[in-house]
C-alpha cells in the first residue's frame, strides 16, 4: 500500500512539473468525455420529457381499435368497431372500470367563431373520457351523461384552440360555429403541452351520439374505444376477457384471426423507450470514439516522456527498483492523466449539455444519469491504462547500465 501511495505521489509531482504538457494530452479524453455526457443528457432530458407526456395516459388504461391489413383496404372489406361494443365492454366485462369511446369527426372541417376560424382536431367521446385520459376541465366542466343521451349541441375546448380563435380567456356560454352546426362552449380542458412539435391542445369535443348524429348514421363511425381497469394487477387477465367477448360479439369463428386489436396505453411508451435507449448508445458509441483518439494521444506522450527520463530510469534502477516498480508508476501516471481529463470531460459536459438545451426553444432540461458519470470517469481510467502499457512496459524494460548511459 505504501509503494502505490508513493507511485502516486510521484505520478501527480510529474504532471504538476509539466502542467501544459498534462493539459494538452488529456485534452483529447476532456472534449471525448464531454461529447459523450452532453449527448447522453440532451436524450435522456429529451426522453424524459416524452416519457412525461405520455404519463398523462395512465398505465391502466387499453385501447380497443379495428385490426385492418392491407387486404382489406384493397377489397374494401374494412372492419370497424360497432356502437354495441361500447355496451359490452362497460356493462358485460367484469373489472372494466371506464369506457371512453373517441370518434374522429373530420367532417365537421373548420371551427368558426365572430369571423375567425380554426382547423382543429373535432371527437365525439362520453362523459368517461376524463378518467381514461386523466385530463380535466380548467373551466367550466367537462361532458355529463345527460348531454350525450339528450344529444346536446355542447363542446369541450382544447386550449389552443381557444387561442387560436381568440376567444375570451374563460370562453362558457360562447356559441361557435363547428362546420354548419353551432354549439354552445361549456368548458376548456387543462393545457397538456406539445409532443414532437405537436400541440395536445388544438380539439373540440362534443357528446358521443351527437358526433353519431352529425357523421351521419348512414355511414358505418370509425372510432376506437378506450378503457381503464380496476386493478392493474389484472390487466392480463382483463384484456382476456375483453378479446374473448368482442370475438363473440362479432361472431368470429375458430381460427380466424380477430378483426380488433386491444393495446396498452403504456406500450407506445415501452417502444419509444427501447428507441431512445438504443439511439442514446449508439450515439454515445459514436461520440465515444473520441474518447480512444484521446488515449492514443496519452500513449504517444508517455511514449516521449519515457525517452526523457531513461536517465532517472536507470538511477531508480541503479537504487533498487524492480521491473514491477517502473511499471506501475508509468501506468499510475497515465491512468491519473486519463482520470483527471474525463473528470474535467464531466463536468464541461453536464455544462455543455444544460447551455445547448437552454438556447434551444422548448427544448426539455437535460438530465444526467449518474451512471454516466461513473461509467465516463471508469472508461477513461480504463483508457490510460490501456494506452498507458506500452510506454509502462518499454520503461520497466530498459537495461539499468546503458539507461545510465543516457544523454
Amino acid at each position: 500500500m505504501y509503494f502505490l501511495i508513493e507511485a502516486f505521489r510521484s505520478a501527480w509531482q510529474n504532471l504538476i512539473a509539466h502542467r501544459l504538457r498534462s493539459f494538452l494530452t488529456t485534452l483529447g479524453i476532456v472534449i471525448g468525455t464531454a461529447s459523450v455526457v452532453t449527448v447522453v443528457a440532451l436524450m435522456n432530458g429529451f426522453a424524459d420529457s416524452i416519457k412525461n407526456q405520455f404519463a398523462d395516459l395512465g398505465g391502466s388504461a387499453l385501447t380497443v381499435s379495428a385490426e385492418n391489413s392491407y387486404d382489406n383496404f384493397r377489397t374494401g372489406n374494412i372492419h370497424r368497431l360497432r356502437v354495441t361494443d361500447i355496451d359490452l365492454l362497460r356493462y358485460n366485462v367484469e373489472g372494466v372500470a371506464h369506457v371512453a369511446p373517441n370518434m374522429n369527426i373530420g367532417s365537421l372541417g373548420t371551427v368558426r367563431y365572430r369571423g375567425r376560424s380554426s382547423n382543429p382536431s373535432i371527437f365525439a367521446t362520453t362523459a368517461d373520457y376524463v378518467y381514461v385520459e386523466r385530463s380535466f376541465p380548467r373551466v367550466g366542466r367537462f361532458l355529463v351523461d345527460s348531454d350525450d343521451k339528450g344529444r346536446r349541441r355542447v363542446v369541450v375546448l382544447g386550449a389552443k384552440l381557444v387561442k387560436d380563435l381568440k376567444m375570451p380567456e374563460n370562453p362558457v356560454g360562447e356559441f361557435i360555429q363547428l362546420g354548419n352546426e353551432w354549439v354552445k362552449v361549456i368548458g376548456v380542458m387543462e393545457k397538456r403541452g406539445e409532443v414532437f412539435g405537436m400541440s395536445q391542445d388544438n380539439y373540440a369535443i362534443i357528446p358521443f351520439d351527437l358526433g353519431l348524429a352529425l357523421g351521419g348514421r348512414s355511414h358505418e363511425p370509425n372510432f376506437e374505444i378506450s378503457f381503464t381497469v380496476d386493478s392493474m394487477d389484472r390487466v392480463d387477465e382483463i384484456r382476456e376477457r375483453v378479446e374473448r367477448g368482442l370475438r363473440r360479439a362479432h361472431r368470429l369463428k375458430s381460427g380466424q384471426d380477430d378483426d380488433f386489436k386491444v393495446a396498452a396505453a403504456d406500450q407506445l411508451l415501452k417502444q419509444f423507450d427501447q428507441i431512445a435507449s438504443m439511439a442514446t448508445l449508439v450515439l454515445g458509441g459514436i461520440v465515444g470514439i473520441s474518447m480512444v483518439v484521446g488515449g492514443i494521444g496519452i500513449m504517444t506522450v508517455m511514449l516521449v516522456s519515457v525517452t526523457e527520463r531513461t536517465r532517472e530510469i536507470g538511477i531508480l534502477k541503479a537504487i533498487g527498483a524492480t521491473r514491477r516498480d517502473i511499471l506501475i508508476q508509468f501506468l499510475m501516471e497515465a491512468g491519473l492523466l486519463s482520470m483527471l481529463g474525463g473528470l474535467v470531460g464531466i463536468g464541461v459536459g453536464v455544462g455543455l449539455a444544460h447551455l445547448i438545451a437552454a438556447l434551444i426553444p422548448d427544448f426539455p432540461p437535460a438530465t444526467v444519469p449518474v451512471w454516466v458519470a461513473v461509467g465516463a470517469a471508469l472508461f477513461c481510467g480504463v483508457v490510460g491504462v490501456v494506452f498507458g502499457i506500452m510506454p509502462a512496459s518499454k520503461a520497466a524494460n530498459l537495461d539499468p547500465i546503458e539507461a545510465l548511459r543516457y544523454e
